[in-house]
Formats: C-alpha cells, structure tokens, sequence
C-alpha cells in the first residue's frame, strides 16, 4: 500500500489538474513481466536446471551479461527469443556452473514466461489506446522495436525510446523528455509506470508525472508518497489510470 493508496488504487488528482491522457511505460520487468525483473526469471530458470549459486552472486554476473549484450555486434537484429538465448548463453560463460547447464534451459521458460504474460497485457495496451497516448521508455540494448514488434505490441505505442539508440538511459530526465516530445504531452498530462523505483517512479514523479509502481506485493516499498499508486500486475493499471 502507498499512503492511502490501495494496490489498486489510485490518490485523488488534485482539483483543476489536467486530465492525464498519455502513458509512458517500461519495457522489461513492466510490459514483459508484471513487476518481476529479468535478474529474478533468470535466476529462478536457472535454479531450475540446477544451479546453485546464491542470488546476490548470481546477479552480479547477470549485471555483467546485460553489459556483454549490450555490446553484441548484431544486438538490433536480435528478437525476443534471441535476446533472451544470447543473454543465457553469455550469463553460462560468466557463472561458476554454467559449463554444466544447457542454455534452453534457461532461455526457452524466460521466453514462455514473457510471452504468456505479453500476450495478457497486449490486449491491456490495445484497450487503453483508444483513450491514451502510449509510449515505451526503457534502458534496453538497441532492439526494442523489434522486441516490441514480435510482441505485437506497435500498433497501440506512439513512441518506443531505446536508451541504446538515444545515447541516454534512465533516471536521467532527458530520455523522459525524448519520450514526452515524442507523444506531444508535458509531463503534467503523463502517467509514467514502471517496476524499477530508482530508474521510472522517482525521476518522473520529480518531473511532475503521475506514477504508477508495477511490483509484486512481498516487495518493501522503498519510500512512501512518491508514487501515485502501486499495482501487482500491469493488467490492474486500466482501474488505477481511469479512476
């Protein structure tokens, strides 16, 4: 809960505000995992197959294969599931134990996973773009698009930003303001929604957005009366914005 604000539930907008008729949206861990970052999939396929190093190690390395993703020469040709095979094949050669792991393993539940749950929340996009301008902000690695396209997803964004592509990543504000540009709205008439605390919901609640925090119920609340509602999966987000 957020002040007095359900998981569900939204502040009242004070009187005379503007109707807030654009959302912004993260990509991974919002759109693709309802509030659970690729570290934690990751490390639950992982356990799965066998592996048996503590969370905390493991995220470490995982935080050196995003930045060996990264700089993957065809990186923005790659889709959903490539991303996710060549994240695991990189994150295997970096882990202790890794050698003995198949990366199918790995990459085909994370790929299910984002799937069952893009596909769910698809549809969300698809009714909230008759009312809303939507765009996608998100500290990727230059494919976006194409991730957002397999997932058909494209049809209902305005703007999809790729802190690869832009040169810069969040918390900083110039990527929020790409993104406000690109959907012609200030940030008084935005919504930003995002899993990460740090990265989506403190920037753009200092820029002036409403925000909505897209986390699992068990996860501490990192500081009260910043965000504007909080929500357990992204499928609540209809009832939140339209409150």
């Amino acid at each position: 809960m957020i002040s007095s604000v359900s998981h569900t539930g939204r502040r009242p907008s004070p009187p005379g505000a503007l109707r807030r008729d654009a959302l912004l949206l993260d990509y991974g861990g919002t759109i693709d995992g309802d509030g659970e970052r690729w570290a934690v999939r990751f490390y639950r396929a992982y356990q799965n197959a066998g592996g048996t190093l503590p969370f905390p190690e493991f995220e470490a390395l995982f935080k050196e294969s995003d930045r060996q993703l990264a700089r993957e020469p065809d990186i923005e040709r790659l889709g959903v599931y490539d991303t996710f095979e060549r994240q695991a094949r990189l994150l295997l050669a970096l882990l202790p134990d890794g050698g003995r792991l198949d990366v199918r393993a790995i990459a085909d539940p994370v790929c299910t996973e984002t799937l069952e749950t893009a596909e769910r929340n698809r549809g969300l996009l698809e009714r909230l773009s008759g009312s809303y301008r939507i765009g996608v902000v998100a500290n990727f690695t230059g494919n976006l698009e194409r991730c957002l396209g397999e997932l058909g997803m494209t049809p209902y964004l305005t703007a999809m930003v790729d802190s690869a592509r832009v040169g810069v990543t969040k918390p900083d504000n110039r990527i929020f303001d790409i993104a406000l540009r690109l959907l012609d709205r200030g940030a008084e008439s935005a919504w930003m929604v995002g899993d990460n605390f740090e990265a989506d919901i403190r920037p753009a609640a200092a820029l002036g957005f409403a925000t909505c925090w897209v986390a699992p119920e068990n996860r501490p609340l990192p500081e009260p009366d910043v965000a504007t509602a909080r929500i357990s999966r992204l499928s609540d987000l209809l009832g939140v914005v339209s409150g």
